[in-house]
């Protein structure tokens, strides 16, 4: 079994918040608390250290407690530009992301992508989720920017990225990938749903 403590956890901050009105979205408060923070409080739990990648308001990150990492990419490149900063400062054999805007995530995320990592001997576990698509119909769809990675993948993703490749699902399709489904009988329907605007915020904290 791969154990927490052999795990480092990234939340993802670092976007521009363009469909928020340009806001910092980790900084949003969730029930009172900022959704980067309470997203924190719950992968800590799951865990052995957790980073976070911004770039900007990089004090009132740090005020959280934990490392603070800048793309290293310029202009804003997107998750995966995180997902290199990550990978570059990780200390542990593996580690998993988690966006700053889903603060319902699984409790469990980390402990059944592992399960499946192992048992697969894959490169990457990626979460899935049912999702309603425009005509009401559930279907499973993967959540890219819930995965868990093994830190060897570093070289390839500095090379994919120096190509100019910014699609995570182009980078992850070269590498062994098991989607894990997040469709139990007792599992959130809303774990996966982020709060893009101020009102998606609202509506998924009164839910």
């Amino acid at each position: 079994m791969i154990a927490p403590a052999d795990i480092t956890g990234l939340i993802l901050a670092g976007g521009r918040g363009s469909r928020m009105g340009g806001v910092d979205k980790g900084l949003q408060n969730f029930n009172g608390m900022p959704m980067a923070l309470h997203t924190l409080l719950r992968l800590q739990m799951q865990v052995g250290q957790v980073i976070i990648n911004a770039n900007r308001n990089l004090a009132a990150y740090e005020s959280f407690g934990v490392p603070v990492w800048t793309d290293v990419l310029a202009d804003y490149a997107g998750p995966l530009a995180g997902f290199l900063t990550g990978l570059e400062r990780c200390e542990t054999p593996y580690m998993v992301t988690v966006p700053c805007d889903s603060p319902r995530f699984p409790l469990d995320l980390v402990a059944r992508l592992a399960a499946a990592l192992e048992r697969e001997q894959a490169d990457i576990a990626m979460a899935a989720a049912p999702e309603q698509d425009r005509d009401g119909q559930l279907k499973t769809r993967t959540q890219p920017v819930f995965c868990l990675l093994r830190v060897e993948l570093l070289e390839s993703l500095v090379d994919f990225t120096h190509k100019g490749g910014r699609k995570i699902d182009a980078w992850t399709g070269q590498h062994k990938t098991v989607v894990v489904p997040f469709d139990l009988p007792g599992d959130d329907p809303l774990a996966f749903s982020n709060a893009n605007t101020l009102d998606e915020l609202k509506q998924l904290e009164g839910s």
